[in-house]
């Protein structure tokens, strides 16, 4: 399986969860990255705030920001290979370029909160 890498544009943290304006985009995008991984995925994340020299160091990156700009931000890549920018991928799009079902859900995942008592 491909290992896809999104590259985020500065953030506090990846769930978007933080301070008083949430981006519902990024909470979407996190919770889609962490089926993803749950199905056995490897989907690597960099953040600019945190991790610079990622976004300097892959040279799709870096050659996609010095013509479009931190706008282009997030930039996902796949094989090397730039394919989205200014935007999160959806569950569809990544469990097309993982060759994943889009409709199944991880092994042990359950619509049930604990102890089988369902929220």
């Amino acid at each position: 399986m491909s290992t896809i890498q999104i590259y985020d544009p500065a953030l506090c943290c990846s769930s978007g969860v933080c301070g008083q304006d949430v981006d519902a985009s990024l909470v979407q995008a996190s919770a889609d990255i962490d089926w993803a991984k749950g199905m056995g995925a490897q989907v690597e994340r960099f953040n600019l705030a945190q991790q610079p020299m990622a976004f300097a160091q892959n040279e799709a990156v870096r050659g996609f920001l010095a013509r479009s700009g931190q706008e282009a931000l997030p930039i996902t890549v796949l094989a090397g290979q730039v394919v989205l920018a200014g935007r999160y991928p959806s569950r569809s799009q990544l469990a097309q370029w993982l060759k994943l079902d889009a409709a199944a859900e991880p092994a042990g995942a359950s619509a049930c909160c604990s102890g089988g008592k369902c929220c």
